[in-house]
C-alpha cells in the first residue's frame, strides 16, 4: 500500500453511533505532537474522540495491524484486566479503520487489550473509526502509548525495528515513539541483535531495562547459547514464570563461564644449609618467588635490599 503523508478526511462513522459520556471520554490521552502534516491529522482526530460519537462493533470484524506494538503479557495480569471490564464496561474506546483490503472489516489501530478482553466476555466493542493511513495509524498508536508510558524497553525496541523493516521512513517512528534520532537507533539496535523468537519467548519484561537487554545480546552471541536459551524457554517450569523471571532464567543460563586458571605447582628452591628458604612457580609471563618467614625470617628483607644490585649485576651480565 502506498504510504500518504497527508490527511485523509477524517469523518465519525454515520452507523450505529452512541454517545459516549464525558468522564469516559476524559480518559483519552491529551496529544503530546505538534498540529501538523500527519502527526497533526492524527492528534485532532484522537482529540475528536472526547466529543464524536462511537460505534459498538462486533470484535470479530476487527483486526490486527500489519506491525503491533505490544508483545503478550503474562497470564494473570491479563485475567485481572479482563475482569475489570467484565465487572465494569469499557470505559476507554479503540481507535479502528476500514480494512485496507478487506471490506466489511477493519483494522485497529490502538487498544488490542482491551478488544481481547471485551472480546473474551462477549461484548460488543466501544469503537471510533477514523480513516488512517498506515503512518497515521502508526502515529495513532504511539500517541496513546506516549501518554500512558507503559510499553517496555524491548516492546519498543521491537515495534520500532519491525516498522522500520515494514518501510516506514525513520522521522514516522521517532514521532510515534516520541525519541529522538540517537535514541531511535539505539532501540533498533536492541532489537536486531536479538533473536526475533527469543525476545517473543520471554515476553515484554516491564522490569528489564536497556543495559540488561543490551547485555543479553552479547551473551546470546556466543556459540550454542540462543539455542540454550530457546530449550530452556520451551520447558513448562520456566514458561509459567512471569516475563521478568524468565529473563532472568535466560540471563542467567547463558552466562559466560568463568575459564579455570591452569595450576603451576611450585617448586622450592633449597640452600646449600639445606633450608627450603623460597619457592616458586613461573608460566610464559611471570617468575613468581614466594619467600618461607618461618624458614628463613629475614632472608627476604635482605634480598629486596639487594634487588638493585642484583638487577644491575644482571644488566652488567649482558652486556
Amino acid at each position: 500500500m502506498a504510504r500518504k503523508h497527508l490527511l485523509s478526511d477524517l469523518k465519525a462513522p454515520a452507523s450505529s453511533s452512541t454517545e459516549f459520556d464525558e468522564a469516559r471520554a476524559a480518559d483519552v490521552p491529551t496529544p503530546q505532537y505538534a498540529p501538523r502534516g500527519a502527526i497533526g491529522a492524527v492528534s485532532r482526530s484522537i482529540e475528536a474522540l472526547k466529543s464524536q460519537g462511537l460505534s459498538e462493533l462486533d470484535p470479530e470484524l476487527i483486526d490486527a495491524p500489519s506491525v503491533t506494538d505490544r508483545l503478550d503479557e503474562d497470564g494473570a495480569q491479563f485475567e485481572e484486566f479482563a475482569r475489570n471490564i467484565r465487572e465494569n464496561g469499557q470505559q476507554v474506546p479503540i481507535l479502528v479503520r476500514p480494512h485496507p483490503t478487506v471490506e466489511g472489516r477493519y483494522q485497529i489501530a490502538y487498544g488490542r487489550r482491551r478488544l481481547r478482553a471485551v472480546k473474551a466476555a462477549g461484548l460488543k466493542v466501544k469503537a471510533a473509526i477514523r480513516n488512517l493511513t498506515d503512518d497515521e495509524l502508526v502515529l495513532a498508536q504511539g500517541q496513546e502509548n506516549s501518554a500512558r508510558q507503559d510499553l517496555s524497553f524491548i516492546e519498543r525496541a521491537l515495534y520500532a525495528a519491525q516498522l522500520e523493516a515494514s518501510g516506514y521512513q525513520r522521522p514516522v517512528i521517532m514521532a510515534a515513539l516520541a525519541v529522538d534520532k540517537s535514541n531511535l537507533s539505539r532501540l533498533i539496535q536492541a532489537a536486531t541483535q536479538l533473536p526475533d523468537d527469543v525476545i517473543r519467548l520471554i515476553g515484554r519484561a516491564p522490569k528489564t531495562g536497556r543495559d540488561r537487554w543490551y547485555e543479553l545480546s552479547s551473551r546470546l552471541a556466543a556459540e550454542g547459547a540462543a539455542e540454550k536459551a530457546r530449550a530452556l524457554l520451551s520447558t513448562s517450569e520456566v514458561g509459567s514464570l512471569g516475563s521478568d523471571e524468565r529473563f532472568v532464567r535466560v540471563f542467567d543460563a547463558v552466562a559466560p563461564k568463568k575459564s579455570k586458571k591452569e595450576k603451576v605447582q611450585a617448586d622450592v628452591w633449597q640452600a646449600d644449609d639445606g633450608v627450603k628458604a623460597a619457592s616458586f612457580r613461573q608460566d610464559k609471563r611471570t617468575l613468581t618467588l614466594m619467600i618461607d618467614k618461618k624458614a628463613a625470617p629475614e632472608f627476604g628483607e635482605y634480598l629486596m635490599s639487594a634487588l638493585p644490585e642484583i638487577y644491575a649485576s644482571f644488566k652488567k651480565s649482558k652486556q
